[in-house]
Parts: structure tokens; C-alpha cells; sequence
């Protein structure tokens, strides 16, 4: 167990040593910045995936795959407690009709440890729920600076989730989240004289909200044999819709700016009355989500499946950040994706005991630009690595994609992800036998 601990220390680390932005999707510049995916590695080296349970794994988006008596590999023995820690690495090449680019974000994903008692599971633990990272610039047509956009931040959940084992094949599970974090954002639009050159003294706009409210997710997972050997697996979570309340400040700060590098030096700054627009305490709504799911599969050997997902993001506004170039539309993603165990008893062979995973995934966000629909593609593919003993496991997944178009003067992305997960199983209040 030590060792094991060790390990999470170093990797607790690493990740927040290389957890540093730079500008990254421009796309997180709407709404509450960009949707993380709220899953496992394992699930989204699946195309997203996330029907699938077992004893050894924490699935993130289903509270019902923590139900107690979903025993897996460990039928004999009882189910383990289960602690995973994740983050992730992503480098984008940004392109318009007339412009590339490229930006990177490196981020942690999320930390949770999962536990039996009887029959019920408890799992807690703390994920990104949104990101922001953009710094965007408008030229004119001369190529003089136009305006200039920078954002950070984003909205975490930490969750208290219970699943309970209904009959031996049902299981019926609800998170409860506390969402909290806070989105700064500035924009600057350069005046110019009669001759061209960039005026000394500019105004930045400054927008900070800070981000907290509740919300919830129910989920069920069915597990039952249809033959000897192959077993029908399904799931089902529901996300109510919910609001979280966003207290929101503005400034104006007057810069000097060097015409010869552009630095740009505040010199004064004052405070913007939000409160007689009605916008110093707003409401987000958090949109409804449903997703459905069924696949079927041979129990420590393979597994194929399908997800739908629905979401209900129409329904979305941020007053603060309102455009009227962005609309919101309801949402969907489908997800089609499995895994492969040549051997998993295999213990004089190594690679027999890898998980191979795959999967497909197209959505639509929901975001409207300029009129144009925001979609996503992606191809993702991974291994899971046996560590230590108790089927512990290192989790290794890529996802190529991409997000957006070039149409109506927007920006396309193509991405390339790299995500590392460590899953560790231990039994930390079993009595010894022995003195």
C-alpha cells in the first residue's frame, strides 16, 4: 500500500507541475468555457463510453456502477476500495480561410476514491467541470491590431455519489455536486489617430464572475446474462436541469501601451456599476442531460457498446457575456466504443493481461456561431496497464479530433489528447489474520 501511495504522490506532482496553459480552444471563449469531458480515461479511450462498470474502475458518469455488490473479477473476495487520479495533455492546430495557429493545454482531470458497504457503493471526489483559456486577437485589414481577447478559469465539482445494488442484475446510484470557480475575462479594442499609429493610452475592459450552486445526476446500470458466456450490459443517468449563481464584477482600466513592443501598463482602474443593470448577482442554467446506452460482451475478455446523449444546452444564457453572434441549440452525442483482454488470468504473460480499448464519437455542442452549428469528431484508442497486484492499473488513452469550421469566418480545430490515469485497488479496512 505504500508503494501504491507513493506513486499517487508522484504523480500529484507531475501533473501540477505540468499543468500550465497557454492559449488553448477559442471556443472556450462563450458561454462558461469549454464542457470537459466528465468521465475515466477508460471511458473516453472508448469514444466515450461509459456503460460499462466494473470492481476495479471507478466509473465517473454512472453513480449506480458504485453499487456494492458489483463484484466483477472479485466474486470471492469482496469489492476493493478503488482510488484514481487522472490528467491530460492537448495540443491544437488552429486554422481559418486565411490563418493557422496552434495552442496546447495541459490539465488535471480529476481525483476520486470509491468504497463498499453491503450492498451500497460510495464514491467522492473532485473533476473540471468547464474550461476557459483563449487569448484571441482581430486584426484589420491592413494588419494593424484590431481588439485583443484573454480568459482563464473555469467551473470545478467536487461530488458525493451512493450507488445501491437493487437485485443482482439492477443497481441504482445519484451524485450530489457542489459546482464552484470563477471565469475572468478582458477585451480591448485599440484606437488608432488619423495617421495610423496606435494611440498611447487604450481602455481594457475587465470581467470577472465567480461561480457556485448545486446539481445532480441519477443514473441505473443493468448487468444479466443472455447466454453462458455473453452478458447485456446497459445504462441510463439523468442530470436535472439546475442553476448556479455567478456574482459578477467589471472595470475599466486605462492602459499605456508602448507602440514599439505593445506592453501594455494599467495606470488606473475603476469599478463598473453592475448592480443598476441587474447583472452584479445573474443565474446560469446548467441544461438537463439523458444519456441511454446498451452492449454486450464476454465477462474479463471483450466488450462492444453503444451511448446517446442528450442535452438540452438551448436553454443556457450568461447575461455578462451575452453576443449577438452566439446562440445556444439542444445538444447530442453518440458514442461507439469497447475493450479487448486477450488473457486476463494470464499472469506468465504480461501483454495478455493489457486492456485494449477503442472508439468513435461525433457531437453537437450546442453552440451556435454566426449561425453555424459548433460540431465535434472524435477517433480515440488506449491500454490499461496492470500495476502492483489487486488488478490495480495504469491507464493510457489518445484521441485525435476535431471542432469547428472554417465556414462563415470561424476557427477549425484539430487536436491530438494524450490522458495517463492511475486506478489502485486496495482492501484498507480488512482485520488482519495474523498478529
Amino acid at each position: 500500500m505504500i508503494k501504491k501511495l507513493i506513486i499517487v504522490f508522484i504523480a500529484i506532482f507531475a501533473i501540477q507541475s505540468y499543468a500550465q496553459e497557454d492559449n488553448s480552444s477559442p471556443y472556450s471563449y462563450y458561454g462558461i468555457g469549454s464542457l470537459k469531458f466528465k468521465g475515466t480515461v477508460e471511458n473516453r479511450s472508448m469514444g466515450g463510453l461509459s456503460i460499462y462498470n466494473d470492481s476495479t474502475h471507478i466509473n465517473l458518469r454512472n453513480p449506480a456502477s458504485y453499487g456494492g455488490n458489483n463484484l466483477g473479477v472479485y466474486n470471492n473476495e469482496g469489492r476493493p476500495m478503488t482510488f484514481t487520479i487522472a490528467g491530460s495533455h492537448t495540443s491544437r492546430k488552429l486554422k481559418t480561410d486565411s490563418q493557422k495557429d496552434k495552442g496546447s493545454l495541459s490539465s488535471f482531470d480529476y481525483i476520486a476514491v470509491s468504497f463498499p458497504v453491503g450492498k451500497l457503493g460510495i464514491g467522492v471526489g473532485l473533476m473540471p467541470y468547464t474550461s476557459v483559456s483563449y487569448k484571441l486577437e482581430n486584426t484589420k485589414d491592413n494588419g494593424d491590431l484590431s481588439t485583443r481577447f484573454k480568459g482563464e478559469g473555469g467551473l470545478n465539482k467536487t461530488f458525493l455519489s451512493a450507488g445501491y445494488q437493487i437485485t443482482d442484475n439492477l443497481s441504482f446510484g445519484v451524485d450530489a455536486q457542489y459546482n464552484f470557480g470563477n471565469i475572468e475575462g478582458s477585451t480591448i479594442k485599440y484606437i488608432y489617430n488619423e495617421d495610423g499609429e496606435l494611440v498611447q493610452y487604450q481602455t481594457r475592459e475587465n470581467n470577472r464572475s465567480d461561480l457556485s450552486g448545486m446539481s445532480y445526476n441519477l443514473g441505473l446500470s443493468y448487468k444479466g446474462k443472455i447466454t453462458d458466456k455473453l452478458e447485456l450490459v446497459s445504462g441510463l443517468t439523468y442530470q436535472p436541469e439546475s442553476k448556479i449563481k455567478s456574482k459578477n464584477k467589471r472595470s475599466l482600466s486605462s492602459l499605456v501601451v508602448n507602440n514599439e513592443t505593445e506592453l501594455e501598463y494599467a495606470i488606473n482602474t475603476i469599478d463598473v456599476d453592475l448592480a443598476s443593470q441587474n447583472l452584479e448577482e445573474t443565474d446560469l442554467i446548467l441544461p438537463s442531460k439523458f444519456s441511454v446506452g446498451v452492449g454486450v460482451g464476454e465477462p474479463t475478455k471483450w466488450f462492444v457498446g453503444v451511448e446517446s446523449t442528450f442535452l438540452e444546452t438551448s436553454k443556457f444564457s450568461n447575461p455578462l457575456y451575452s453576443s449577438v453572434d452566439t446562440a445556444y441549440e439542444d445538444g447530442h452525442a453518440y458514442s461507439l466504443g469497447g475493450f479487448y483482454i486477450p488473457d486476463y488470468n494470464a499472469y506468465r504473460s504480461y501483454m495478455k493481461r493489457v486492456v485494449y480499448r477503442a472508439g468513435i464519437r461525433t457531437e453537437k455542442t450546442g453552440l451556435v456561431i454566426n449561425g453555424e452549428s459548433i460540431n465535434e469528431f472524435g477517433i480515440s484508442f488506449g491500454v490499461g496497464l496492470p500495476v502492483g497486484n489487486l488488478f490495480s492499473n495504469a491507464n493510457i488513452g489518445f484521441e485525435v479530433g476535431k471542432r469547428g469550421t472554417t465556414d462563415k469566418n470561424l476557427i477549425q480545430e484539430n487536436f491530438v489528447s494524450f490522458q495517463l490515469s492511475l486506478s489502485l485497488n486496495d482492501r484498507w479496512f480488512q482485520k488482519s489474520k495474523f498478529d
